[in-house]
This record gives C-alpha cells, sequence and structure tokens, in this order.
C-alpha cells in the first residue's frame, strides 16, 4: 500500500493526467445527466402538453369532426342535385326530341292532306275547265253551225228573190217591147 505521503509525492504529471481523465468523466457523466433529464424533460413535457391540447381540442375534434361530417354530406348532396339535374336534362332532352318527332309526323300529315286536298281541287278544276271547254266548243259549233244554216237559208232566200226579181225584170221586159 502507499502511504498519503507517498500519494502526494506524484508527480505533478500524474495528478494532471489524473485530474484530466477525472474532469472528462465528470463532464461525461454530467453531460448525461443533464442531457438525459433535458431530453426526458422535453419529451414529458410534449406529452403533458399533448393531453393537455387532446383535452383542450377534444370537443373542438368532435366539433371538426361533425363539420368534415356535414362537409362530406353536403359534397355528396351536390353531387346528387347535379346528377339529379343531369337526368333531368336528358328526359327534357327525350321530351323534346319526342315532341319534335310527333311534330314533324303531324307536318308532313298536314302537307300531305293539304298535297291531296290541292291534287283533288286541280283534278276537279281540270275537269270543270274541259267541261266548260267542251261546252264552249259546242256551244261554239252549235252557233257556226246555226250560223252557216242561216246563211244558207238567207243565201237561198235571197237567191230565189234574185231569180224571181229577174224573171219578173224579163217577163215585164217582154211585155212590153218585146
Amino acid at each position: 500500500m502507499v502511504s498519503p505521503k507517498g500519494q502526494i509525492k506524484k508527480s505533478d504529471k500524474q495528478v494532471e493526467e489524473q485530474a484530466t481523465e477525472s474532469s472528462a468523466e465528470g463532464l461525461a457523466q454530467v453531460e448525461e445527466k443533464v442531457i438525459e433529464p433535458s431530453v426526458e424533460g422535453i419529451e414529458q413535457a410534449a406529452e403533458s402538453a399533448a393531453g393537455a391540447l387532446q383535452e383542450t381540442f377534444g370537443p373542438l375534434a368532435d366539433v371538426l369532426g361533425r363539420a368534415e361530417s356535414a362537409h362530406a354530406a353536403y359534397v355528396d348532396a351536390q353531387k346528387q342535385v347535379v346528377m339529379a339535374y343531369k337526368e333531368n336534362e336528358q328526359r327534357v332532352e327525350k321530351a323534346y326530341e319526342k315532341a319534335a318527332q310527333q311534330t314533324t309526323r303531324d307536318c308532313n300529315e298536314a302537307i300531305n292532306r293539304a298535297l291531296k286536298v290541292r291534287e283533288d281541287a286541280e283534278q276537279e278544276a281540270d275537269e270543270a275547265y274541259n267541261r266548260a271547254k267542251e261546252e264552249a266548243r259546242a256551244t261554239y259549233d252549235g252557233n257556226v253551225s246555226q250560223a252557216l244554216e242561216v246563211r244558207k237559208d238567207t243565201m237561198e232566200r235571197a237567191w230565189k228573190i234574185r231569180k224571181d226579181t229577174i224573171e219578173q225584170a224579163w217577163k215585164i221586159y217582154a211585155k212590153e217591147g218585146g
């Protein structure tokens, strides 16, 4: 064993080395103790703060959750409204197309009826024209025949009168002189 006086006599160099080693070990221990409790303290403080925040924000989280649910329901309702509008638009479009087709059929039928009426009227007019033309021709022929007959009769009477007048004049002439 070394006496306490022997220990004191150790060289300054050894003392310095021991002091440096002790200081380094002590510093490392102090750092560990200072850092560890600080990190642990910070972690504990964070957990405590998170717990307090969770307690504080618990009702807020419920309200936020209900708001998110309400927003999701609103978005879903908007989608349903859009789908309803699209379905309505399709129904209206189909109704329009059906009405347009029916109107086109009705219009075509009306045009065909009008065409038939026009054709019938033209045929009746043509027939009436032809009848009138035939009547006019018959009247003309009758008038011409009558005029020719009157002319013939008149010419025959005039010839007879001429003949009678000439005969009478010759008879008078023959009686008077000669």
